[in-house]
């Protein structure tokens, strides 16, 4: 399973539609087995989820982000968890460990 997380310096970054990088992880089980940093660089919503597609993304755990883009990203099979915020390593914790709340449109859903 690969896990996509926007990021901006050293925590999610605060909007998916103006991020420009993700940190993609693969995991197996629980156990983060790879992961690398990945330009995000598309400019409208289409192409941000067909390359999400491309990448072979699972799960995206990113912060604030519009209907539009959260739909057209289900649309293609890939999870969506939204409105997180916190540190990348907090982030990845808690969901390595089921503590990251799945539930959509609650503010925040993890707090570091």
């Amino acid at each position: 399973m690969q896990v996509a997380l926007t990021v901006w310096e050293d925590r999610i970054s605060p909007l998916y539609d103006a991020t420009r990088t993700l940190l993609i992880t693969k995991v197996k089980g629980r156990r983060i087995v790879a992961k690398h940093m990945e330009p995000f660089e598309c400019q409208s919503a289409l192409t941000r989820a067909a390359r999400l597609d491309e990448l072979g993304i699972n799960v995206l755990i990113c912060g604030g982000i519009s209907d539009f883009s959260e739909n057209l990203i289900e649309g293609r099979g890939i999870q969506v968890i939204a409105f997180v915020s916190g540190t990348v390593d907090a982030v990845l914790a808690a969901y390595q460990t089921g503590r990251l709340n799945k539930k959509k449109r609650q503010r925040p859903i993890y707090e570091t």
